[in-house]
């Protein structure tokens, strides 16, 4: 591990058996060099502990920063994504850290702008679904050429990393992280003489822009998804999505790749 990459911050949600748990974790990085800090900016190394929801969290809280690099940290036995790291494995955890077993790999982010104004990332996904019960009516533009119009309970647009959560459970495709790209998935689109959609996901390469306009029928006050977290913007009219030119940088074993980690989760 580098020498610069020294100083730790521990993401996770309160919890005293949980804190019980990190405290050897964290006598034993002091005792190979590393440093704990208290505020993310100080830190290097941003190590989310809880699961995949966690580590999204960690990721939005912390500004997806483009200068430190995130580890995952499962506190269960069980199957995550972003998490390489199980927490009652911690010796293996820091001697991997400190052997240099690790590579570094970078998931696309996708950058959402709301009425040309405010810009989010997404490191799983953004999606746009109706607040009412009623369907959602959405133009949508691809480079600015009109593709088709959906009428339906909402849209997906997922990063290659995001595919295999919210996307997969709408029949949409597990896409490979190295491909620079994102997807557009339907949410129970309604299909008739008025309103027609291709009625499968589809892929964007990066060099794509996706405009959602959304008609003012009523539903201007859509629910915006970014990646787990719910925003309440008003008076919604479009949102522009694009692959930024941002990644996140986490840290990798060298025995498991990405595929292996979709194998182990869902086969």
């Amino acid at each position: 591990m580098d020498n610069q990459r020294r100083n730790l911050y521990f993401y996770y949600h309160p919890d005293p058996e949980l804190e019980e748990k990190l405290t050897p974790l964290y006598q034993l990085a002091n005792e190979n060099g590393f440093t704990i800090v208290d505020k993310a900016q100080d830190a290097n190394i941003i190590v989310a502990v809880g699961g995949d929801g966690t580590f999204l969290q960690a990721v939005r809280k912390t500004g997806f920063r483009q200068d430190c690099l995130y580890v995952g940290v499962r506190t269960k036995d069980e199957a995550g994504l972003y998490c390489d790291f199980n927490l009652d494995n911690y010796n293996e955890m820091v001697h991997s850290m400190l052997h240099a077993e690790l590579e570094v790999r970078r998931f696309p982010v996708v950058e959402s702008t709301v009425n040309e104004e405010s810009s989010y990332l997404c490191l799983n996904e953004c999606s746009v679904r109706s607040t009412l019960i009623k369907s959602i009516v959405i133009d949508v533009y691809i480079d600015e050429i009109y593709f088709e119009t959906f009428r339906g309970d909402g849209l997906i647009v997922a990063t290659p990393t995001g595919s295999t959560g919210y996307n997969k459970s709408t029949k949409g495709a597990v896409v490979d992280p190295k491909l620079p790209c994102f997807q557009v998935s339907e949410l129970a689109s309604l299909n008739n003489n008025r309103y027609r959609t291709l009625g499968s996901s589809f892929i964007l390469s990066s060099e794509r822009s996706l405009r959602l306009s959304v008609r003012q029928d009523g539903n201007d006050y859509p629910i915006i998804g970014m990646d787990n977290e719910a925003f309440s913007i008003r008076n919604i009219q479009d949102i522009t999505v694009k692959l930024s030119d941002k990644v996140i940088k986490t840290v990798k074993l060298k025995n498991n790749s990405y595929w292996e980690r979709v194998q182990r989760t869902f086969l």
